[in-house]
C-alpha cells in the first residue's frame, strides 16, 4: 500500500460513466488490453525516461471504493445504483506489463499494457496518465541536468515551486534520474532519498549580524556545514564565514547573481584564505542550460528546483491509454491526426556489438522476432491476476538502469540541442 489512503476518486468522472453504459449493456467483461505511449516527444528532446513505474503499482492496489467514496458517487446523482454496487467490490484483477523503471522510451514505445475486463482496465485511465505523465516528464528534465553537470552532483529542491504531494513524487523521479539528495524530508523518509539543507536569507536575517548567523549555525551543525554567503556582499560573507568557521567550512552557497563569475571569485578568495577544501554550491533558477554553461566554472555541486519539478519546459510526457485488443482482435482509433495502432505489442532495443542502442523495434506481442545477440526486450510482468509480481526493481536497479542506457545511446542524444528522437522507432507486425 501507498500510505495516502484510497486513489479511487483520482480520476475522471467519463471513467465511470464508460463503466456505467458498459454494465448496463453487457460488454463490461469483454478481455481489453489497453496500451499507454507517447505520439511524439516533447519538442526538442531527444528520449524519454520511463519513471512511476512503482508509483503505478502502488495506486492500482490502493484503487478501492470505500464508504468514502462510494458515497462521494452518490452525491453526484450520475450514478445508478448497479455501477455504485459494482465499484463496491472493485479490485483490479487483470494483468500489467511495462518499462520498468529507469529506461528509456520513444515515440510509439509500448511503456505500459494492461489487460483485463474492459471494466477493470478501463477505470485506472486517468490515475495511470496522472502519474506517468508527471513522473516521466521530470526524470527526463532531471537526467537531462545529470549528464549536463557530468561528475557534480545535483540535489532537488523544488519542493516550495510545486504541490506539496507532488514535490515528493517529483523528488523520487529526480533522484531516479540520478539526482544525488534532495531538500524535501517527506520524500526522504518514504523513498530512502539523501536529504540535504542548511539555511536560507531569513536565518542570515534574523540576526543582527551575519557573523552571529553563521556563528550560531557553525554552533548547531558543525564546521562541515554550508553556509548561504550572498545576503549582502558576497566577498565580505565569504570572509566572514571563514573567519567564523575557519578554513574548515564545508562548503558556501551562492544563491543569485551571475553564478559562475561569483563562484570564480569566491574560490580565488576561499584558496586566499587557506580554505582550499571548502567547496562551492550554486543555486537559484538553474536548469539543464545553465549547468553547462558552468562547466568551466569552479563549482562543486548544484540545487535545483522550479526547474525540474516543471519538467524544465516540458511538464508533461503527453502519454496516451488507448484501448488496442478487444477480445483478442486489434483496434485502433483512425482519425486523420491521431491515428494508434491496434494488437498488443511489446518492444526490443537494438545495439550494435560495442552496446551503442541503434532502433527501438515494436512487434505484435505474439509475433516475437528472432533476437539478435545484442537485442534485448523491455516490457516485464509487473501484474498478474492482479497481484504483483515478485522481485520487481528497487529504485536504486531504477537508477543504474538509466545510467546504463544513457550509455548506450549515441553521443549526440545526450547533447541539448535540439534534435529528432536519438533512435528511430521501427513497427513491425
Amino acid at each position: 500500500m501507498s500510505g495516502d489512503g484510497s486513489t479511487a476518486l483520482l480520476t475522471d468522472q467519463y471513467e465511470l460513466t464508460m463503466l456505467a453504459g458498459a454494465l448496463a449493456d453487457g460488454s463490461a467483461q469483454r478481455r481489453c488490453s489497453f496500451e499507454v505511449f507517447a505520439r511524439r516527444l516533447p519538442d526538442g528532446r531527444r528520449y524519454g525516461v520511463m519513471a512511476g513505474t512503482a508509483r503505478v503499482i502502488e495506486a492500482i492496489e490502493d484503487f478501492r471504493f470505500g464508504e468514502q467514496e462510494l458515497a462521494a458517487l452518490e452525491r453526484t446523482g450520475v450514478f445508478d445504483r448497479r455501477t455504485v454496487d459494482w465499484l463496491a467490490g472493485y479490485r483490479f484483477g487483470g494483468d500489467v506489463d511495462g518499462y520498468p523503471e529507469g529506461e528509456l522510451y520513444f515515440p510509439g514505445s509500448p511503456v505500459l499494457t494492461v489487460t483485463a475486463s474492459f471494466a477493470d482496465a478501463v477505470v485506472l485511465e486517468t490515475l495511470v496518465l496522472s502519474i506517468l505523465n508527471h513522473d516521466c516528464a521530470v526524470a527526463a528534465a532531471a537526467a537531462r541536468m545529470v549528464t549536463a553537470a557530468g561528475a557534480r552532483p545535483v540535489a532537488e529542491m523544488g519542493g516550495r515551486r510545486t504541490h506539496e504531494r507532488a514535490a515528493v513524487h517529483a523528488a523520487r523521479a529526480a533522484y531516479l534520474a540520478g539526482f544525488a539528495a534532495t531538500s524535501n524530508l517527506a520524500a526522504g523518509a518514504r523513498y530512502g532519498i539523501p536529504t540535504m539543507g542548511t539555511a536560507a536569507h531569513a536565518f542570515v536575517l534574523l540576526h543582527d549580524s551575519e557573523a552571529d548567523a553563521f556563528r550560531a549555525q557553525v554552533e548547531a551543525l558543525g564546521t562541515g556545514t554550508t553556509l548561504l554567503v550572498d545576503t549582502y556582499d558576497i566577498t565580505a560573507g565569504v570572509a566572514t564565514a571563514i573567519d567564523v568557521a575557519g578554513p574548515g567550512l564545508g562548503a558556501i552557497r551562492i544563491d543569485s547573481g551571475d553564478v559562475g563569475e561569483l563562484a570564480r571569485q569566491a574560490r580565488e578568495q576561499l584558496d586566499s584564505l587557506g580554505a582550499r577544501g571548502t567547496k562551492i554550491v550554486v543555486s537559484g533558477d538553474l536548469d539543464e542550460y545553465a549547468i553547462a554553461t558552468l562547466r568551466a566554472a569552479p563549482v562543486d555541486s548544484y540545487g535545483v528546483g522550479t526547474s525540474v519539478v516543471t519538467g524544465s519546459g516540458a511538464p508533461t510526457a503527453s502519454m496516451v491509454y488507448k484501448l488496442v485488443e478487444v477480445a483478442g482482435h486489434p483496434v485502433a482509433k483512425r482519425s486523420e491526426h491521431k491515428e494508434s495502432r491496434g494488437g498488443i505489442k511489446s518492444a526490443l532495443r537494438r545495439h550494435k556489438p560495442t552496446g551503442t542502442a541503434v532502433e527501438e523495434v515494436v512487434f505484435g506481442s505474439r509475433q516475437r522476432p528472432e533476437l539478435g545477440a545484442h537485442d534485448r526486450l523491455l516490457p516485464i510482468p509487473l501484474l498478474r491476476d492482479g497481484q504483483r509480481v515478485d522481485g520487481l526493481p528497487s529504485l536504486a536497479q531504477g537508477r543504474e538502469r538509466l545510467r546504463a542506457a544513457l550509455v548506450s545511446v549515441p553521443w549526440e542524444g545526450l547533447k541539448l540541442s535540439r534534435g529528432e528522437p536519438v533512435i528511430p522507432t521501427v513497427f513491425e507486425r
